[in-house]
């Protein structure tokens, strides 16, 4: 079968039809000859070394003979085509063709926009009663202390990059300072929406309702709830409520010296997420924070150079508390007044943008910043290590002499999103326990908002499961 007429094989160099041999090559490529897909990249490959590394090059005609193949039998992407000279115009070299065919390229897949289950399950319950599981692989963990271990037998410096080894990264610095700023506004919108939107709080477990009523599922597990029948005692609800307190000791230094449990009282207590954000780059007059101009040193586990300790001030004694109210949620709701009626549904909405952006910034900073949590109660510490104070109270806390068990955190512990129980309707008639396994669940921030007019997220609409049809008490047993 004769593909195409032209064809190149070696011969004499001339050095007068280099041009000509150069034009020649760009017009071999730029024909049908790849168009047909007959013709691969191994094959363009080897015809340029040819013009380039060979002692030179003809122009001829050439027939190719392709084999034949069998669709019983499996060939490799290179197969040998033979070939023989019809026209003779110079010395004749015989060789031999790596070619392979080659498809045709498809056109690129469209991208398609990301999309969501139509339902997901609610969040598990993890029991009280067992250590939380590892957000990384133990076995991953076991490796990296095996490394370190080598590294510091052999007396090498372990290599770190910011913020490990104690210097700021500029690329986090705005994106703390915007976490901070919508932090304050988060605070702000609920603190006026609970004074429209009612929230009601369990006196004896952490359960949290958002409509009305309370609703009437049994699932209370407070120390008197076989006397109520697993009832809950509804009493009504604060910010601390929906937006859970999760706190840590704020330190000027997070590589100087570790708390102890007598000297507990020295630091103050601060959100968690404030803490990250000014070890992150916030400066905060009344929180002040040591920043380094050189990096620590460290073999191991040992730290051997940290730049000397520093005293550390005492902002408490002397901060005005009234600059400081708005990165607390106490005393939030008293501060600030009940917005009018017109602009409930923008508050709604700038809360429920300012949710988002804290919880995309804690994200995108736990990816650097070090945050530790205790494997078996909430408490959380901002640092490359954990504190040493003995106040857990958890599951085999006596076998730890009360020391907490610390690991790596999760945003959710951090930033809690305290799921609640999605209400259709705020002023129906309350959630039934003989149907809740087709009622869906959101971020107690979520529903708040939305029921206060706000349009929520995609991600969160698999969750509350919208598209259910809440069936009657006595057609619930015969939905599958």
């Amino acid at each position: 079968m004769l593909l195409k007429p032209l064809a190149l094989a070696s011969a004499s160099w001339d050095p007068s039809l280099k041009g000509e041999l150069t034009y020649l090559l760009s017009v071999f490529v730029s024909l049908e000859f790849l168009s047909d897909a007959d013709l691969c990249w191994t094959c363009q490959h080897w015809l340029y070394n040819m013009f380039l590394h060979k002692s030179g090059a003809c122009l001829g005609l050439m027939e190719f003979k392709r084999p034949q193949f069998s669709a019983l039998r499996s060939y490799t992407l290179g197969s040998k085509f033979g070939h023989e000279r019809l026209q003779k115009v110079g010395p004749i070299i015989l060789g031999t063709f790596l070619c392979a065919n080659q498809r045709a390229k498809r056109n690129p897949p469209v991208k398609k926009q990301e999309a969501y289950p139509q339902n997901v399950n609610l969040p598990p319950i993890l029991p009280k009663k067992k250590k939380k599981p590892y957000p990384i692989p133990f076995k991953e963990i076991k490796q990296a202390a095996r490394a370190d271990k080598k590294l510091a037998e052999m007396n090498i410096e372990k290599a770190l990059e910011p913020p490990k080894n104690g210097l700021l990264v500029p690329d986090l610095i705005p994106v703390a300072y915007e976490v901070v700023d919508a932090w304050k506004v988060l605070i702000k919108g609920l603190a006026q929406l609970l004074h429209i939107i009612p929230v009601h709080a369990c006196s004896e477990c952490s359960e949290v309702h958002v409509a009305e009523t309370g609703h009437h599922i049994q699932d209370c597990l407070g120390q008197t709830s076989s006397s109520r029948r697993s009832f809950h005692s509804w009493v009504k609800g604060s910010i601390n409520d929906v937006l859970v307190p999760i706190e840590s000791y704020h330190l000027y230094d997070p590589f100087g010296r570790r708390i102890k449990h007598e000297t507990r009282f020295e630091y103050d207590r601060i959100p968690a997420v404030v803490e990250l954000c000014i070890q992150a780059g916030v400066d905060i007059p009344e929180y002040p924070s040591r920043r380094r101009t050189k990096p620590v040193r460290m073999i191991g586990k040992k730290v051997i150079d940290r730049g000397g300790f520093v005293e550390e001030p005492k902002p408490w004694r002397s901060a005005n508390s009234s600059s400081l109210v708005d990165l607390d949620t106490y005393g939030a709701c008293g501060l600030y007044p009940p917005p009018p009626l017109s602009g409930v549904a923008r508050i709604a909405q700038e809360t429920m943008d300012a949710y988002e952006i804290v919880r995309l910034g804690v994200e995108k900073l736990m990816r650097k910043y070090t945050v530790k949590a205790c494997g078996y109660c909430s408490e959380v510490h901002v640092g490359p290590w954990g504190h040493n104070v003995k106040l857990c109270g958890e599951f085999k806390h006596q076998w730890r002499d009360g020391k907490h068990g610390w690991q790596d955190a999760t945003v959710e512990e951090v930033f809690p999103p305290n799921y609640v129980w999605h209400v259709e309707d705020p002023k129906g008639p309350p959630l039934r326990g003989a149907v809740k396994r087709f009622y869906g669940k959101a971020p107690a921030v979520v529903e708040l908002c939305m029921q206060a007019g706000a349009q929520i997220p995609c991600k969160y609409k698999p969750m509350m499961r919208l598209d259910i049809v809440v069936p009657e008490s006595e057609e619930a047993r015969l939905v599958a």
